[in-house]
């Protein structure tokens, strides 16, 4: 049996994402020319193919296909974002100057939300069979130890932060990283010192990249009532989409901050839109759902005996946390915004699938744990 809770949690959110996709894309229907249903059709076939994924993986042993499916995963994205710079206009969409989505057609894929699960399961993999036999070690020993991870996250950075222009997603890896590292057994210093250059690096992908200055500025100009309406726009109307939503909320299509005042509302602002629409009672459930998928996942971890998928679970668990944290303290003012999306609630199919994938592989082990029990009665 897998976990039923954690499933129909996910689906939930599932469900309520698509509803906003539907409800939040009324202006770029209109601007675009579109059907009503363009985005929902859209959002629902993602949704579709994500349970399916879920349902499909939960049956599957992972003593026979965590490996195949993590090596696969983190290979096959590696290589596609290495290959994303060099790639043409027709089959790499550009926009603002950083090429985060492949062309299929009418369909987009973001691979970075792939390459995410990849890196996770590779690393858990890896991790265990370098680190966690060596037990106590000295501070040159843990060095090199992890040293070929620090050049795999560097390369990461490089091609996320740099090439795609994603600071956010690259936050989240290396934040997910630097936790996996401690469960692991790195000793405080070295986490210290982790930390500290993790902190420097990510002054110099700021300071070397005009448009997250003038975010940063953007976002200290935000507690300037004067300048607010001026210089933060988005988080101005963010605010004000939060704010008039209430309570209750305005009641679903009802919003008016999707006309056109709050761009991406469907997508990187759609917690904003919700609340407008469906009040601060809406936020609430969506929070604690949140926290209900990341609290089973964890429990998860705690059960497994393999300590490749406890870093595993736990890895997924956190690449929820921080990407739902990062996304809601931009939208509502309180650090500047990253532009990245809430998982399984922001539109767009990548991360929908990629999301559910993850899911799916939690609930593969789950199984196992139930497995475990049975064999013990």
């Amino acid at each position: 049996m897998i976990d039923k809770p954690l499933f129909a949690t996910t689906v939930l959110l599932l469900v309520i994402g698509l509803i906003m996709s539907y409800s939040l894309s009324t202006f770029a229907v209109i601007q675009h020319g579109l059907t009503d249903t363009h985005f929902f059709i859209r959002q629902l076939i993602a949704v579709i193919i994500g349970i399916f994924l879920m349902i499909s993986l939960s049956k599957l042993d992972p003593d026979r296909w965590f490996k195949p499916i993590g090596t696969a995963l983190f290979l096959i994205f590696l290589i596609v974002l290495l290959s994303m710079p060099l790639l043409s206009e027709n089959l790499v969409r550009s926009v603002g100057g950083a090429k985060r989505w492949i062309n299929l057609g009418s369909v987009s894929i973001t691979p970075v939300e792939f390459y995410k699960i990849g890196f996770i399961m590779f690393i858990s993999w890896s991790l265990v069979r370098t680190r966690l036999p060596k037990g106590k070690i000295s501070l040159g020993e843990e060095i090199k130890t992890f040293i070929p991870y620090i050049i795999i996250l560097f390369i990461s950075s490089l091609l996320i932060a740099v090439f795609q222009k994603d600071l956010g997603q690259t936050v989240v890896i290396s934040a997910t990283l630097l936790v996996l590292f401690l469960l692991v057994g790195s000793s405080f210093r070295f986490f210290s010192m982790l930390f500290a250059i993790g902190i420097a690096g990510f002054v110099l992908l700021i300071i070397t990249q005009p448009h997250r200055l003038k975010r940063i500025q953007e976002w200290f100009l935000s507690f300037d009532n004067e300048s607010n309406r001026l210089e933060t726009y988005q988080i101005s109307n963010s605010l004000d989409a939060i704010s008039h939503g209430g309570f209750w909320g305005q009641g679903i299509g009802n919003g008016q901050y999707k006309l056109g005042f709050l761009s991406e509302v469907h997508t990187d602002f759609v917690l904003s839109g919700m609340m407008e629409e469906l009040g601060f009672i809406s936020i609430l459930v969506v929070v604690f759902a949140m926290l209900f998928i990341i609290f089973r996942i964890f429990k998860i971890a705690g059960k497994v005996e393999n300590p490749v998928y406890y870093l595993f679970c736990v890895g997924v668990g956190l690449l929820l946390a921080f990407s739902f944290l990062i996304n809601s303290l931009g939208i509502s003012g309180i650090t500047p915004i990253k532009g990245i999306a809430v998982p399984f609630l922001s539109y767009g199919g990548s991360q929908i699938i990629a999301s559910s994938l993850s899911i799916g592989l939690v609930l593969m082990i789950s199984k196992k744990i139930t497995n475990r029990k049975k064999d013990n009665q």
